[in-house]
């Protein structure tokens, strides 16, 4: 495989706006099975790349509630599908340093130094990107424009979404 879409980053933000403090019906909300910041960051992706992979457990897809992949919404999935070294369909990333990001990327936080448990998506940078000028996006405390360092958090990692293959 080799075409590679590019990704749509403004299309990803307006999403992450539209339904920052909003559920979309179309998806279910999982707030109360442990968090919804990782389908919303699902959500803002797919607006930006429009591909799923539909791979059984390993791919990245929602159809329903109980039809969906673990990458969908749970953050240690998103990220292992993401920056897979498999070529498959699908959107795919690269982790790399905040001054590397671009909006419609995604943070993932560790809040105990060992495992990560959150997903915003970033929606503006300053120039030098700094965790005081960049804003995200996110449900499970639903937020637009927040400061990115107004999380207490001991570890970050940023995803740079680089495409996404037919």
């Amino acid at each position: 495989m080799s075409d590679i879409q590019p990704y749509d980053r403004q299309a990803a933000v307006d999403y992450a706006h539209r339904w920052a403090y909003g559920r979309n019906p179309a998806f279910y909300d999982f707030q109360n099975l442990g968090g919804d910041c990782t389908s919303f960051a699902s959500q803002c992706l797919y607006a930006g790349c429009g591909i799923m992979n539909f791979t059984p457990v390993y791919g990245w897809y929602y159809l329903s509630v109980n039809d969906r992949s673990p990458s969908w919404a749970g953050v240690v999935y998103f990220y292992r599908f993401l920056v897979r070294a498999e070529e498959n369909s699908g959107p795919f990333a690269a982790e790399v340093a905040l001054s590397d990001c671009l909006p419609g990327d995604f943070v993932q936080l560790s809040f105990d130094g060992v495992a990560f448990g959150h997903t915003p998506v970033i929606v503006e940078m300053g120039t030098p990107p700094t965790p005081e000028n960049t804003l995200v996006a996110a449900h499970s405390n639903d937020a637009d424009y927040r400061p990115l360092s107004t999380y207490d958090f001991r570890q970050a990692r940023y995803l740079h979404i680089l495409g996404a293959r037919p």
